[in-house]
């Protein structure tokens, strides 16, 4: 969708909410976003003898006798699980798993068409840590990588650890790894447009639910002070008296290393004085307000990236006197979005036969993204590629699969250019099956439901 340029407020609150209103018309009219098609040629009857019995049980008997070959013969190589319990869909909490399936959908449809990369919806029936974790472990041999997605905290941390040290394919939390990644990348930028520094400010972290940690966790990677960072969740500030969060290893860390200046209180509190604020917390608007930006250090960058609907809306933030304002909506100038992240990191993870996907991993792909807007070319709108950038897509495959050749998690060894130009010639594979469907009616239009 189009973004529209006006400053009207209730002309924008219009286009805010347009996505919903076409959403709940075009998903009964396609009935799912996603199918299942061929991809080898199929001329008569006659080939089921090739693609099926008899003759696949040659294929079937190679495999058994050396099990990698599972890699050249199937398409687990380019197979992603999107797995969920719909405990923390979007915004909108645990509405379970049937209800976290257009999500789930949404994901699979991203993955093929920004990335080349077929993934498929698996929502689970249950809420169970453990189940979650030995479901995913048995679903290894059908799939090159996992992607778990929407799952509730705590216990999505100890199932992503989990499952990053058992299993020998990669595992990815997205709501972590693939928010904290783009939201790197775009910060990066940021401060490009104030002209600051990541080592000399002081960042405010509203929620501290998955996103926020990982989010932490790589801003300190990557030169955050973490003595300068001052993390909000619903009960306030944490802080080294926070004893209800012993529980937490995640969160005890935080409260330990993290705000040397022992600011209490909440969100207000927390910004004065600040230079930048990371939101990811209850949708808005509302929970950051106009006022307390007026007390945050000069040139604030704002990242209100809850969904459906931000913290506050940009236009409020940058009346308030934001220099830099995102959200996570594709209608708003700076989408912070996963989907600019996720099909990149899978493209190159799965070409070289990643056995994991690293933090250092992901720092280098936010650096990569970062770096696809040629730094004269920041603008305190335009501090991130969008989806229509294809190229960016081929170009974190690229640098996600030379760092983890270096870094030794890495099945096949390929160059750079081999990488990008394999990454390359798959995702434009993967957009031309879509545009020649449509082209030839396969995909209806749905004008006329819009």
């Amino acid at each position: 969708m189009r973004k529209k340029k006006t400053n009207d407020v209730s002309e924008l609150l219009k286009i805010a909410q347009k996505p919903s209103k076409i959403a709940r018309k075009l998903h009964p009219f396609y009935r799912g976003k996603i199918e299942v098609v061929p991809k080898c040629r199929v001329k008569s009857l006659d080939d089921f003898s090739i693609w099926y019995s008899p003759g696949v049980a040659a294929v079937c008997t190679d495999i058994c006798n050396n099990p990698e070959l599972v890699y050249e013969y199937t398409n687990k190589w380019n197979s992603v699980a999107v797995v969920s319990d719909g405990t923390r869909v979007l915004g909108l909490g645990d509405i379970g798993p049937e209800a976290g399936m257009p999500v789930m959908e949404g994901k699979a449809l991203l993955y093929k068409y920004l990335g080349g990369v077929d993934a498929y919806p698996i929502c689970l029936g249950t809420k169970d840590e453990k189940e979650i974790i030995q479901t995913v472990k048995i679903l290894q041999p059908s799939f090159g990588g996992v992607n778990l997605e929407d799952i509730e905290q705590p216990k999505c941390f100890p199932v992503l650890n989990t499952l990053r040290k058992e299993c020998h394919i990669p595992i990815w939390h997205d709501d972590q790894q693939g928010t904290a990644l783009v939201t790197l990348a775009g910060f990066i930028n940021a401060l490009k447009v104030v002209g600051k520094k990541i080592s000399k400010i002081k960042i405010v972290m509203v929620g501290a639910g998955a996103a926020n940690i990982c989010i932490s966790r790589l801003l300190m990677l990557y030169g955050a002070n973490p003595k300068s960072i001052v993390m909000v969740d619903v009960k306030g500030t944490l802080h080294k008296e926070r004893f209800d969060l012993k529980n937490s290893p995640d969160h005890w860390s935080l409260a330990i290393d993290t705000n040397a200046s022992d600011i209490r209180g909440g969100i207000r509190e927390a910004m004065e004085n600040s230079d930048a604020v990371i939101a990811l917390s209850t949708p808005g608007p509302g929970v950051i307000k106009k006022e307390w930006i007026q007390t945050m250090a000069k040139n604030p960058i704002i990242f209100a990236c809850a969904n459906p609907t931000p913290e506050i809306w940009p236009w409020e933030a940058k009346e308030a006197g934001v220099a830099v304002v995102a959200t996570g909506r594709s209608d708003f100038a700076n989408q912070v979005n996963n989907s600019l992240g996720f099909p990149g990191v899978f493209r190159g993870a799965l070409d070289i036969r990643a056995s994991t996907i690293t933090d250092t991993m992901c720092i280098t792909a936010a650096t990569e993204l970062a770096s696809c807007i040629a730094d004269n070319k920041i603008r305190p709108d335009r501090i991130l590629p969008t989806m229509d950038d294809w190229e960016i897509f081929p170009k974190i495959a690229a640098a996600i699969g030379v760092k983890a050749i270096k870094e030794k998690v890495a099945g096949k060894k390929l160059s750079y250019d081999k990488i990008y130009d394999n990454a390359k010639a798959i995702i434009k594979r993967s957009r031309a099956i879509t545009d020649t469907m449509m082209k030839k009616g396969c995909i209806k239009s749905a004008k006329d439901k819009i």
